[in-house]
């Protein structure tokens, strides 16, 4: 009697040790396979979790069962990063707190506001939509002095660490925040010494960034656009042509040569019809162009042409006369290769 008293004893120890640590395992034990980047949206239940997970998790109906213990029923809106060996404990946890992993954003210099707002829709929660309204809103531009053209100018090209679903307008506040810093003590002297505000050196740096891909010929060109400045010399900046024909056309309308008819455009944009600058930048430029035109090169040039010998640089010369013979050659080229528009 005694006997069958201590292994019924010791069945139920061992049943109970065996329950305990299944029940242990559900909650604590690892649960997770592989890292795994789960996207929550506002009417996602916790169903949708376990169909988001179901490849990645050892079992995850214990997932449900887990939370149903833990009275979670809502997860919060986020990215989540789950690692590997993370328990079901460890995801409600995660899920309730709202326990997002930040993302590494980047953009690089996008044509328009239109088409920046699509870059960013594409890497955080908000639409294109909500970004352009928050980018345009007439308050936030009123207070900062900008315009819907000119506000282009606060984004700088970068990589920036924000989370998944950072709203519009804290997206803007951030970029804003970052344009200050950007131009520093240093930058705003250097702009100074030209003449020029952060705005104009925007603006004059979005055409040396639609000028030339090289970053090496950026200090050359925003010197020769500068000398033409001082003298009173009309730009004449082929992409300024360029931008007024997308304006007409549509941003979709291909441009490969600039024609002697589309300088007649009326559009205070078209620097071959008025001198100075135009009236904001005409696309977003990188750092390479903005430090560009505040580290311009010190030089005589006033023409320049694309030098057919070496495409994607360009020639460039200090008299009319030099300057007409590369045009020259740069139009017969022109021909050769058959680009009329």
């Amino acid at each position: 009697m005694k006997k069958k008293t201590i292994y019924l004893l010791a069945f139920f120890f061992l049943l109970g040790g065996i329950l305990a640590y299944n029940y242990y395992q559900k909650i604590f034990g690892e649960a997770i396979t592989k890292k795994y980047v789960l996207y929550v949206n506002s009417d996602d239940t916790l169903q949708d979790i376990k169909a988001h997970i179901k490849d990645i998790s050892k079992n995850p109906n214990t997932f449900l069962w887990v939370a149903a213990r833990k009275n979670f029923s809502k997860p919060k809106v986020g990215r989540y990063v789950l690692t590997k060996g993370m328990s079901n404990n460890d995801l409600v946890n995660m899920l309730r707190g709202g326990m997002q992993t930040p993302l590494k954003i980047s953009f690089n210099n996008q044509d328009t506001l239109e088409k920046f707002a699509g870059r960013i829709s594409k890497q955080i929660q908000a639409d294109s939509i909500s970004l352009l309204k928050s980018f345009t809103n007439k308050e936030f531009l009123l207070k900062n002095e900008l315009s819907e053209k000119s506000v282009l100018q606060i984004f700088i090209p970068n990589t920036y660490e924000v989370y998944w679903t950072i709203s519009p307008d804290k997206f803007r506040s951030k970029m804003l925040r970052a344009y200050n810093r950007f131009w520093n003590k240093n930058r705003i002297s250097k702009a100074e010494k030209l003449g020029l505000t952060k705005s104009e050196v925007s603006t004059l740096a979005s055409i040396v960034q639609k000028e030339t891909a090289k970053k090496s010929e950026r200090p050359i060109v925003a010197g020769l656009y500068l000398n033409r400045l001082k003298k009173g010399m009309p730009l004449q900046a082929d992409p300024t042509i360029i931008y007024c024909i997308k304006e007409i056309k549509g941003q979709a309308y291909v441009v490969k040569r600039v024609l002697t008819v589309d300088l007649q455009i009326k559009s205070p944009y078209n620097t071959y019809k008025y001198s100075g600058l135009p009236t904001t930048l005409i696309a977003m430029p990188d750092v390479s162009a903005i430090d560009g035109v505040l580290n311009a090169n010190n030089h005589d040039y006033l023409y320049m042409c694309v030098n057919v010998d070496k495409l994607g640089y360009h020639s460039f010369s200090k008299s009319l006369a030099e300057h007409n013979r590369n045009a020259a050659k740069y139009h017969r080229w022109l021909n050769k290769q058959k680009i009329n528009r």
